[in-house]
């Protein structure tokens, strides 16, 4: 009988790591936890069923003054151990009389701070040759006095594996950056160096907080797992540099890692003399390694060491985007996109209720990092980005869908459901993509698979074609109304009294106006002015309602489509036409910024050097020049 590894986790909360470690193992993992607050365990031990994990052994108690995971005296080992605890606990010895020897060879930690208390709980928790990871704050690497001899004691022993320097404000409750610390007993006597990760960079806002990317996450994963060595971002560290006199086990991570960007360092001799300089150019290779002739098509010698733009700087956008070495860049992109693609077509149409989502993204995910890694220019994260987006967006839902409910079944639309009551009891629904009536009696439908637009593109192209036409022709109506009133609407005349405040005219109220100003003797261009206008709103509104029977017949047609839809056909909409084009358009855009990025650097360069400060003098001394002699002309002496 196998035996699962065992994982176990303190202060488990709501379960969450937990789970997504559990289900991260390729072979299963038995589930150990504690959590003190009563509710919050509730929940944990509630979200471990959902879930799937109901041989999940989860205990309430406090991880540090109580812990419920005993073998007789001694703390339980298990074979890996993940962390969250509450930063910087002042209270953690509260109700704390036994040790369990977790603190056996080290310093007792601070009676105010509890960092290391839990992480010498989780060191003495795992066994001989377990791993974990463990959150703490930023402080545990750097902080001074008992915890400084903990860390020196750790870092002697070899127990710490890797550290990840993480962004600040990334947690609630706290601003503070924090780290990951990676534990491994495995080896630990014969460990040489502390592989290093500066994440700290890697976020995007999220409201008040920062938010992990999906990039970022896995770029971390990969670099921690290659061992990879990246400049500005990963390092092993040896222990001795670690312990030399200048760091004195200080784990800072900026001491070991900088990060900082090259300064953009500005060009005397290029202000003085004009010309980018070719260093500032160089430090671009990475565009020109990707387009080899563009840099000769955008510039040209002019001294040693400096050359000159061939364009100006407004042009410079232009000729990069009709570069052939920009467009045969793009063209491998996107095969390179259509060949992952492809590949993994008969994957997601084999799609069924077997079908484990997460396995499938993992799959696509995977691949597309493979085939994008060592590609010229183009980040394989940032693509796998743009794929892990829609994923979450979108994809997953519609891959959960197909699997509960099958292709057929999935693709059909349904009856929008009631969201809620406004004050006077009326139904509120959700968003419907197509509505046919209007009020209590309309009926609207939501296509939660297929939107109606693929349906309309693949089988009624004439009539959205025909649809178009109306469209522009109800467009050219309201033009010619807007226009004719600007131009004839004077003030006060009879047209003016016609229009009402929004700018429109009800065609009844305009003819009531216009037999009365013949009774007034109105003079007969205003009158002539009112029936033409009169004659522009009668048209336009014959276009709107053409349009509104259009889109209605359209709309009706599509709405009939779902049901007459084969598997092989739904097949084609979702993977083909939905799935596809908005993954290779995501895609394409990333090759877009690239190349914005680029045009925006170059023009920076050219404005920066573009006058120089012989010419600016130059300029100077002509306006002083005019300014004294309008004075002289004024009498004033200079």
């Amino acid at each position: 009988m196998r035996v699962c590894p065992t994982l176990h986790i303190t202060t488990c909360g709501s379960g969450s790591l937990l789970i997504k470690v559990a289900d991260s193992a390729p072979n299963g993992l038995s589930i150990y936890g504690q959590e003190n607050d009563n509710a919050t365990w509730a929940l944990s031990r509630m979200n471990m069923i959902l879930h799937g994990n109901e041989t999940h052994d989860i205990r309430q108690g406090d991880t540090l003054s109580d812990p419920k995971f005993l073998k007789g005296e001694q703390l339980q080992t298990f074979d890996y151990f993940v962390a969250n605890p509450p930063f910087s606990v002042k209270t953690w010895k509260n109700g704390f009389d036994k040790e369990y020897d977790r603190f056996e060879g080290f310093a007792e930690p601070p009676e105010k701070n509890g960092d290391y208390a839990f992480l010498l709980h989780m060191v003495k928790s795992l066994k001989s040759d377990g791993r974990g990871a463990v959150i703490l704050p930023h402080g545990v690497l750097f902080r001074g006095n008992t915890e400084a001899a903990i860390r020196e004691e750790l870092i002697r022993r070899g127990l710490i594996k890797a550290i990840i320097g993480l962004p600040a404000n990334l947690f609630y409750g706290t601003g503070i950056p924090a780290c990951i610390i990676v534990i491994d007993k495995k080896d630990a006597a014969n460990r040489t160096g502390i592989f290093m990760i500066d994440a700290s960079k890697g976020f995007e806002k999220d409201g008040p907080k920062n938010r992990l990317r999906p990039r970022d996450m896995r770029k971390v994963i990969d670099t921690y797992l290659a061992g990879e060595e990246i400049e500005r971002y990963a390092r092993m560290v040896p222990l001795s540099e670690i312990s030399d006199a200048k760091n004195n086990y200080n784990l800072n991570i900026p001491r070991y890692i900088d990060t900082s960007e090259p300064e953009d360092i500005q060009d005397l001799e290029a202000h003085l003399k004009g010309g980018i300089p070719n260093r500032d150019l160089d430090a671009l290779g990475e565009y020109w390694d990707a387009f080899p002739k563009l840099r000769s098509e955008l510039f040209r010698p002019l001294r040693e060491g400096y050359s000159e733009l061939t364009v100006e700087p407004e042009q410079v956008a232009k000729v990069i985007e009709e570069s052939e070495d920009v467009k045969a860049f793009t063209s491998t992109v996107s095969k390179a996109v259509e060949d992952w693609w492809s590949s993994h077509r008969g994957q997601l149409e084999a799609i069924d209720s077997q079908t484990r989502p997460q396995e499938l993204i993992e799959d696509l995910g995977d691949d597309l990092l493979e085939k994008f890694r060592g590609r010229p220019l183009i980040s394989e994260y940032s693509v796998y980005e743009q794929l892990l987006n829609y994923w979450n967006d979108t994809m997953h839902d519609d891959v959960t869908l197909i699997v509960g409910s099958g292709w057929v079944e999935a693709a059909q639309p349904r009856e929008a459901r009631i969201t809620g009551y406004d004050n006077k009891k009326k139904a509120k629904y959700e968003s419907a993509d197509m509505v046919f009536g209007t009020g209590v009696k309309a009926q609207r439908w939501v296509t939660d698979l297929i939107p109606p637009a693929l349906i309309i593109d693949r089988y009624f192209v004439d009539e959205k074609a025909e649809l178009e036409r109306l469209t522009a022709e109800q467009d050219r109506a309201s033009q010619d109304v807007i226009e004719y009133i600007e131009e004839h609407g004077v003030e006060e005349g009879l047209l003016w009294e016609a229009v009402n405040d929004d700018g429109s005219i009800k065609v009844k109220d305009a003819r009531d106006r216009l037999k009365a100003a013949k009774l007034e003797a109105i003079e007969a261009d205003e009158i002539a002015a009112l029936n033409t206008v009169i004659k522009l709103f009668t048209a336009e509104t014959a276009a709107k309602k053409a349009v509104k029977d259009g889109m209605l017949q359209l709309d009706t047609k599509a709405i009939a489509t779902y049901a007459k839809l084969s598997k092989e056909e739904i097949q084609e909409l979702v993977v083909g036409d939905k799935w596809q084009a908005v993954v290779a358009g995501r895609f394409a855009s990333e090759v877009v910024h690239l190349t914005h990025d680029l045009t925006s650097r170059i023009r920076v360069l050219g404005e920066r050097y573009g006058e120089t400060v012989g010419a600016i003098n130059d300029e100077l001394v002509k306006l002083e020049r005019r300014v004294s002699g309008h004075l002289s002309a004024m009498g004033v002496k200079s």
